[in-house]
C-alpha cells in the first residue's frame, strides 16, 4: 500500500503531497463512524492527528473541533470542513425483534436494502442488515407492482427474534446506525468509501496544517482549522462556531457532484468531473473578490479548477460563515464526488492533492491587508 501512496501525482506534479502516514490516517478516519450528533468518535481521531501541526486546540459544546495556529493574532482566517455523516436512528422494535428506523440526515432509503450496518448501542457495536424480500416473493403476478424501498417499509435484522433479545444486545430507541462499508481503492487512483462527504474535507484541512508546519511557513494571521459538526441537518455546527471565532475570512471545503455519470442533468447541475481538479462556485454567499483571489492562485500555481453556479444557497457551511456576525468574506472550494450520500462515494486522488494545494497556496497569499472591499 505504501508503494501506491508514494507514486507521483499526475495533476500536482512531482512527489505526492499525501505521505504514507497521512494515507493511513485517511483510511482509518473514513472507516470510523462519525454520525450526525455523535461526531465525537471521529473527532478524537482527527484532533489527535492534527495536534502536532497546531499551537492549540479546543472542542466546542456540541463537538466541533478546532486547531489554532497563532491563536493570539487578532486577524482570523478559517479553513473548514464538516465531520458528520448521514445515518439512521432506531425508532421502533417489533415483538419479533425487527428494527424500524428514522433518518439522521439525508440518508438515501433507496440504497439501503441488503446493506450491512452497525448499530451503536449501550453495550457497544451490534452488526445488522437491512432485510428485503427475495425477488421470488416480490412479484406475485404480472400485474402486481414491485414494492419500492421507503423509510416505513425498511427494517433491520440483527439476528434477534424478539424485542427482549434486541434489548439484551444493548439496542435502544435512539441508537444510531451507520453503514459498515469502508475505504477501498479502485483503478486509476480512484478511492471509494462511506462518508467522503465530508470527512475528505477534514482530511484535507488537516493536511494543509501539516504542510504549513513541515514547510515552516509563518502566517501573518491566526489560522483556525475547523472540523464542524451537524452540517447534514442544516449547517448547525458551522453556525455555532462562526459566532464563537468571529473570523475575518473563511475558506470552506466540501464535496460537489460529479455530473458525468448517467441520470444527472448537466443542464441543471453543471459540468464537473472527478480527476479534473477542485470546483469553484459562484453564489451569493461566495465573496467575489475572495473568489477572484483563489482563481488567480490556481492560475499562478497551475492548479486545475472547474466551475459551478449555485443560485440562492451553496448548501454548505459556506452559508453559515458568510452570513455570520457582521458578514465574513467566504469562499467554497469543492472536491468532485461520484455517488454522493451512498456507501460507495468515489473521488480521485489527484483532486485531493489539488484541493490541498489550492487551500495551502491561498493561505500563503492572504494577509490582513488583502483588500476584499467591494467599494
Amino acid at each position: 500500500m505504501a508503494k501506491a501512496v508514494a507514486k507521483k501525482s499526475t495533476r500536482t506534479g512531482g512527489k505526492s503531497l499525501i505521505t504514507p502516514q497521512a494515507f493511513e490516517f485517511l483510511k482509518n478516519y473514513i472507516n470510523n463512524a462519525s454520525p450526525v450528533g455523535f461526531e465525537t468518535w471521529g473527532q478524537k481521531l482527527w484532533i489527535e492527528y492534527l495536534k502536532p501541526y497546531v499551537d492549540t486546540h479546543y472542542v466546542d459544546p456540541y463537538g466541533t473541533a478546532v486547531g489554532v495556529i497563532n491563536p493570539e493574532h487578532p486577524f482570523k482566517v478559517v479553513i473548514e470542513a464538516h465531520a458528520d455523516e448521514i445515518s439512521w436512528f432506531v425508532n421502533y422494535i417489533t415483538a419479533d425483534g425487527l428494527i424500524y428506523l428514522k433518518r439522521n440526515g439525508g440518508v438515501d432509503h433507496q440504497t439501503a436494502p441488503a446493506s450491512r450496518v452497525i448499530i451503536h448501542g449501550k453495550k457497544g457495536q451490534v452488526k445488522a442488515v437491512f432485510g428485503w424480500p427475495a425477488i421470488h416473493t416480490r412479484i406475485g403476478s404480472p400485474d402486481q407492482k414491485e414494492p419500492s424501498p421507503r423509510t416505513d417499509n425498511l427494517w433491520l435484522d440483527c439476528g434477534a427474534r424478539s424485542k427482549k433479545e434486541v434489548e439484551a444486545l444493548g439496542i435502544h430507541i435512539g441508537a444510531v446506525v451507520t453503514y459498515a462499508d469502508g475505504f477501498d481503492e479502485l483503478a486509476n487512483n480512484n478511492y471509494v468509501g462511506r462518508a467522503f462527504d465530508n470527512r475528505i474535507g477534514g482530511f484535507m484541512i488537516a493536511e494543509v496544517a501539516r504542510l504549513l508546519k513541515e514547510n515552516k511557513k509563518k502566517l501573518p494571521f491566526g489560522l483556525y482549522v475547523v472540523n464542524a459538526v451537524q452540517e447534514e441537518i442544516g449547517l448547525r455546527g458551522a453556525e455555532m462556531i462562526a459566532r464563537r471565532i468571529k473570523p475575518n475570512i473563511a475558506i470552506v471545503t466540501d464535496v460537489t457532484h460529479d455530473t458525468t455519470t448517467p441520470m444527472i442533468s448537466k443542464n441543471i447541475e453543471g459540468d464537473v468531473s472527478t480527476g479534473k481538479g477542485p470546483s469553484l462556485s459562484y453564489a451569493p454567499a461566495v465573496h467575489n473578490k475572495l473568489l477572484a483571489l483563489v482563481e488567480k492562485v490556481a492560475a499562478d500555481k497551475k492548479i486545475p479548477v472547474q466551475w459551478r453556479a449555485l443560485s440562492r444557497s451553496t448548501g454548505t457551511d459556506t452559508d453559515s460563515f458568510a452570513y455570520s456576525n457582521d458578514g465574513c468574506p467566504s469562499v467554497l472550494i469543492s472536491i468532485p464526488l461520484r455517488y454522493m450520500h451512498t456507501t460507495v462515494e468515489m473521488l480521485h486522488r489527484d483532486d485531493i492533492e489539488s484541493t490541498i494545494k489550492l487551500m495551502y497556496e491561498t493561505l500563503l497569499t492572504l494577509t490582513p491587508k488583502t483588500n476584499l472591499n467591494y467599494l
